[in-house]
């Protein structure tokens, strides 16, 4: 199944076209050369499990200068797995790495993920302080960020739509 997925933008209609921002690294496709992967240091491996290791990647190769750019053609067919979004089922590392990232660059990445596991109730993340897990994700919270049936993928950006329509994030 070939279908877009919402959150990231499409190959251009020809050619190559650079990226501005370093945020738009995935690894789930990409090529480069060999000796400017290890020129600048290839992937910090301190990441481990799920989370922040594309974006700490991208913001290398940004500080190094080394553009990023899409590519006509450039697609990526990805396995189907039962997967959840935000990723409450790799809560642990995606705390851990987002704190891996803010002691490298100063801030957290994957605020996304992080604003809606807080509107959940899972964390705490108060900034200048450790985040905090308050609770275990449960079965409500894996049927909510599950893959929905409609969608060949997760979105977190349609779980935290819902929790803020229902009031929840009010009260969080």
């Amino acid at each position: 199944m070939a279908k877009r997925h919402s959150d990231r933008r499409g190959p251009p209609a020809s050619g190559l076209e650079i990226c501005p921002d370093y945020r738009c690294f995935w690894s789930l496709n990409f090529a480069i050369r060999r000796d400017t992967f290890f020129g600048c240091g290839g992937f910090d491996e301190r990441y481990t499990g799920y989370g922040g290791e594309d974006t700490d990647f991208g913001k290398v190769l940004h500080q190094a200068g080394i553009p990023i750019a899409w590519m006509k053609g450039g697609l990526a067919y990805h396995q189907y797995h039962p997967h959840h979004m935000p990723p409450v089922h790799h809560l642990d590392s995606v705390v851990r790495n987002a704190e891996l990232f803010e002691a490298k660059w100063g801030y957290r990445t994957m605020g996304h993920w992080l604003y809606a596991f807080k509107v959940m109730g899972l964390i705490d993340d108060t900034p200048d302080r450790p985040i905090r897990i308050l609770r275990r994700p449960e079965v409500g919270d894996f049927t909510l960020t599950g893959q929905q049936s409609h969608q060949p993928y997760s979105n977190s950006a349609s779980v935290i739509r819902f929790l803020e329509a229902r009031g929840t994030a009010a009260t969080a």
